[in-house]
């Protein structure tokens, strides 16, 4: 099977203490798995795993991304045929009218920070759902350093600024680099312009956008734009992480 090349399901860890945060929620049963990602339940509900992507699998006319096939796999041997629980955030549905939910099998265990560990997603994140945040970004720190999944993959690997270029333009990518040209609600990274849009800046209150000199790690879609310039437009302050600290 493709799948055990890459993981064993045996070596997939529980999060600990996930017992504990399946107690409200309600349960639905899973008649198929569509990607590493999405799911229809028996009821014809189309769920979302929320605050996690997975890796994209061909569809229509475009290709699929590495790995996606094995995330695909991995969330079918997780899920598949099985009864698991749902429990949602603030918005409970997105733009397309899936459920947003994090994904309990019966014994507790976290299905979304499952596969975040295992380097089969990384965190995506949207206001006003943050709630597991911290405990995805946690779990995504695990698998990065030890090049699980797609973290070893040219595609998702850590850009470093100066590498940023009009190649990746349109891709979500994780950036990291040292900061110039701060000012209010943006800063630069290399070529790329780092901003918050206002729609999201409420969401920032209490935490300071880093000064000159600081290094961080951003995480985005790359965008095209006036001349040579490249942006990435931050949606919540889960999407910056200051690197060294004061």
């Amino acid at each position: 099977m493709v799948i055990a090349a890459a993981f064993s399901l045996t070596g997939v860890k529980a999060v600990a203490g996930t017992l504990s945060l399946v107690e409200q929620g309600r349960w639905v049963h899973v008649s198929q798995v569509f990607d590493g990602d999405t799911f229809r339940t028996d009821d014809s509900e189309k769920v979302r795993l929320l605050g996690i992507n997975a890796p994209e699998i061909a569809h229509n006319d475009e290709p699929g991304q590495p790995l996606g096939k094995q995330a695909k796999i991995l969330l079918t041997r997780l899920i598949g045929g099985k009864t698991v629980k749902l429990r949602l955030d603030k918005d409970s549905k997105d733009t397309y009218g899936r459920i947003l939910a994090q994904v309990y099998l019966r014994n507790g265990d976290w299905v979304n920070a499952m596969l975040v560990r295992e380097g089969m997603a990384y965190v995506y994140t949207f206001p006003p759902n943050f709630r597991w945040t911290p405990a995805l970004i946690k779990a995504e720190q695990e698998a990065q350093p030890r090049h699980l999944g797609i973290w070893k993959n040219e595609r998702f690997r850590i850009l470093k600024a100066r590498e940023a270029g009009g190649r990746f333009i349109g891709q979500f990518r994780i950036v990291q680099g040292k900061v110039t040209h701060p000012g209010s609600w943006r800063f630069r990274l290399g070529r790329l312009n780092i901003s918050i849009p206002r729609k999201y800046r409420q969401w920032f209150d209490g935490k300071p956008l880093p000064a000159a000199g600081k290094h961080v790690r951003v995480r985005g879609t790359i965008r095209a734009g006036k001349g040579d310039r490249l942006y990435l437009a931050l949606h919540s302050p889960y999407d910056i992480d200051i690197l060294d600290k004061d």
